[in-house]
């Protein structure tokens, strides 16, 4: 277990928390390198689910019955931090998702496949048994949401989105064998995979059909959106005012980006433009991956030269084809960390995956000619900042170096273990955190490079004005969505005509929204939030901008207010 082993009555309970988390989501635990809990998948039964509820409760009581006077200063953000998260979950918990949506079921039995194919901190016999376990209990994950799902709540569009994941991971379990050689347990593994494949045909069957008489809702209401923001993210706000801050901030881009069309084509028509940039766009999939490799690469050397993040040491960033289960549901690029918790000295541990958004298997020609426009030769740079360097990669390479430095064997000069500023030997900021800050910090980097000279031609610029236009029109629609006053076809038209993006990305992306409430909005939110932070750290003259950085980063995924009180007391 990777909490520190002290006496201190903040660090047992810490210890307990995280323990009674990974029993829970041990795909979660092998994500962060605790290779113990490789060979489970969650309990996804109604009990399990009605249990784990209890004890968060019981858990939020002993978190808030801390003395406040007994805990140093990190404790306390941590004890927040655990509040927050908990809050949010009981926020949540009278919606009652699990039985709305096959992505609790597909997702964890999918994923925790291939993060361990991905990670790879076991030899391969081991690693095989591992896979195989996972495999096997396939079934009674997918049962459970045979068993769960229901019609009264779900939304035929939720499932029907889900059809693709689900579909997706019966080749999957067919094929995952071929990662394996003869000695290395191929054939337990291919035997598993089979069983697997069977339960998801049967699990696609049962989701297809219930889509048929489903008529349930996705818009989760003004109170539990507006509840979300102020209590589980600490922002002063809620839905509609954010809604206007994403419409303001959309209003002032899109004059930013029609001055630009003017200087470029002598017109101020910025998305006829950007539909033309579609047309230059990779011929092949390979040949996206490439570029991606390319603007990675020089993102990264274009940070080292300008000094504005500290790179630790041994840092691999591997930009590679997304997982073939994962194409017909994500349509654009995303990221899986490196293993905090990994064993010192693991072979793969500093490694973090950018994965490039490769079309579904079986995509008809126009289909993969619209994957390769939105990953366009202009606009691939600024995503690749993001997912990459400075943004995800970074930032999780960064924590988890940070996480490392508190080993005794670890070392790196400017790694800081401050107490309250730094993650180093603060587990509990590596097991939770706020997507506000992560998707923020990832948005908040294209600007930063943007600022600092990356982009290198008019075409990229605008192309990275055109992503942070997409944010703000991600909080519109979000916003709107939840609220009950956009309907998805409304939202498709929105996205597809007030951004580059085409008809069939924007209607996977407003069918991810109308899934993963709050979520869109975190991106340009979350971003705007650090610019203010870095404005206030320049303006007190409390270090340089690669300190705010490291610092900011450094401080782990807690949300934006409880990184104020890290840099700031």
């Amino acid at each position: 277990m990777p909490i520190p082993t002290s006496e201190r009555p903040f660090d047992q309970l810490a210890t307990q928390l995280a323990a009674d988390h990974f029993e829970g989501s041990p795909t979660h635990a092998s994500d962060l390198g605790l290779t113990e809990y490789d060979h489970l998948l969650p309990d996804m039964s109604a009990a399990a689910i009605r249990a784990r509820d209890q004890r968060e409760d019981e858990w939020t009581r002993r978190f808030h019955d801390l003395p406040s006077g007994d805990l140093s200063d990190a404790e306390a953000l941590d004890r927040d931090l655990v509040l927050m998260v908990l809050r949010g979950k009981s926020l949540m918990r009278d919606w009652a998702d699990w039985r709305r949506s096959p992505d609790h079921y597909a997702g964890p039995a999918l994923t925790g496949v291939f993060g361990l194919l991905m990670h790879r901190l076991r030899p391969q016999p081991e690693l095989a048994q591992a896979v195989a376990a996972r495999l096997s209990a396939t079934p009674d994950l997918l049962q459970a949401g045979i068993d769960n799902l229901d019609p009264e709540l779900a939304h035929p569009a939720i499932l029907r989105r889900g059809l693709g994941m689900v579909r997706a991971g019966i080749g999957y379990a067919r094929s995952v064998s071929a990662e394996f050689d003869e000695a290395g347990g191929r054939a337990e593994v291919a035997a598993a995979g089979e069983v697997a494949a069977q339960a998801y045909e049967r699990f696609a069957e049962h989701v297809a059909s219930l889509a048929e008489t489903a008529h349930g809702e996705w818009a989760i209401g003004e109170a539990r959106y507006d509840a979300l923001l102020r209590e589980a993210e600490g922002l002063g706000y809620g839905t509609r005012e954010l809604r206007e801050r994403g419409q303001a901030a959309y209003d002032e881009l899109a004059a930013d980006m029609s001055a630009r069309a003017r200087k470029l084509r002598g017109h101020d028509d910025w998305l006829g433009i950007l539909k033309e940039f579609n047309e230059d766009r990779p011929e092949t999939p390979a040949e996206m991956l490439a570029l991606y490799r390319e603007a990675t690469a020089a993102a990264r050397a274009f940070c080292v030269e300008h000094e504005l993040v500290t790179m630790p040491d041994g840092e691999e960033c591997a930009v590679v084809p997304s997982a073939p289960f994962s194409r017909s549901v994500v349509a654009v690029a995303h990221y899986m960390q490196p293993p905090p918790f990994a064993p010192p000295g693991s072979e793969h541990a500093d490694r973090g995956h950018f994965f490039v958004p490769y079309p579904p298997d079986g995509a008809t020609p126009e289909e993969v000619a619209a994957r390769l426009a939105t990953n366009n030769k202009h606009g691939l740079w600024s995503i690749a900042v993001h997912e990459a360097y400075p943004g995800h990669h970074w930032h999780f390479a960064w924590l988890a170096a940070n996480s490392r430095a508190s080993h005794p064997r670890q070392s790196n000069s400017r790694l800081t273990n401050d107490n309250q500023s730094s993650a180093g030997g603060r587990p509990l900021r590596s097991i939770f955190g706020s997507t506000y800050f992560v998707e923020g910090w990832g948005l908040y980097t294209e600007d930063l490079l943007n600022e600092q000279g990356f982009f290198a031609t008019p075409e990229q610029e605008l192309c990275q004005r055109d992503f942070r236009a997409f944010r703000a029109a991600r909080i519109i629609v979000d916003t709107s969505l939840h609220l009950g006053e956009m309907s998805v076809d409304q939202a498709v038209d929105f996205m597809s005509s007030k951004t580059s993006l085409s008809r069939e990305t924007a209607q996977a992306e407003v069918l991810r929204y109308c899934a993963w409430p709050t979520q869109a909005s975190s991106y340009l939110t979350g971003a705007l939030e650090i610019a203010r932070l870095r404005q206030r750290w320049l303006n007190e003259a409390r270090g340089s901008l690669r300190d705010f950085h490291d610092r900011a980063a450094g401080s782990g995924r807690l949300p934006v207010s409880l990184v104020e009180r890290a840099l700031f007391g």
